[in-house]
């Protein structure tokens, strides 16, 4: 029987440690490509002025548009964060703004972005949960009121336990883990 010598063994380690290390960072840096940070100075900016965490904000305008700023929904919603007109206008009024901006300013991701926080940031003061105020940001205040209201949906009239809308159920679900992605890759 032959012997091993102990600088082979060490050899061995040594190469599997190295890619063990380049699987690592190779991994991470591909989560980054995936979970990327576009628009940083507005996030950020705009996270802080609505006091949301920017790892929201991200993971939001990740599952709403991809960071296609000219993105369009089905329903008409667009740009970033994914804002119907009518919502936009809306939130203008509630901002009190000057001058009425045209829907086509949702195109613009500074825009976009200051007007899908302060949203978000109401939404969050209204519901207090941010699950329930992300289901409030998809399905839209109305429906969660009814939800919150209805026992078989919400036993505090918090919390929805359940959310009848499945697109609505995977939003939320998905929100909360790309945030938690977020949070683990840029923390």
């Amino acid at each position: 029987m032959k012997k091993i010598k102990p600088a082979w063994i060490l050899a061995v380690v040594a190469i599997l440690l190295a890619l063990g290390l380049l699987w690592h960072f190779g991994y991470k840096r591909l989560r980054m490509a995936a979970y990327p940070m576009k628009y940083p100075q507005l996030v950020e900016k705009y996270a802080k002025q609505n006091n949301l965490q920017p790892a929201l904000v991200f993971a939001v305008i990740r599952c709403e548009s991809s960071f296609n700023p000219n993105a369009v929904s089905s329903i008409g919603a667009l740009g970033l964060m994914q804002i119907t007109p009518d919502t936009f206008q809306w939130e203008q009024s509630k901002l009190h703004e000057k001058a009425a901006l045209t829907a086509d300013a949702l195109y613009d991701p500074e825009t976009n972005i200051r007007y899908g926080t302060a949203l978000l940031a109401q939404l969050t003061t209204e519901f207090t949960v941010s699950e329930t105020a992300l289901a409030a940001y998809h399905a839209g205040p109305s429906k969660v009121k009814k939800w919150l209201a209805d026992s078989s949906y919400s036993h505090d009239h918090l919390r929805l336990y359940y959310i009848p809308f499945a697109d609505t159920r995977a939003y939320v679900r998905k929100v909360i883990a790309t945030e938690q992605i977020y949070l683990d890759l840029y923390q």
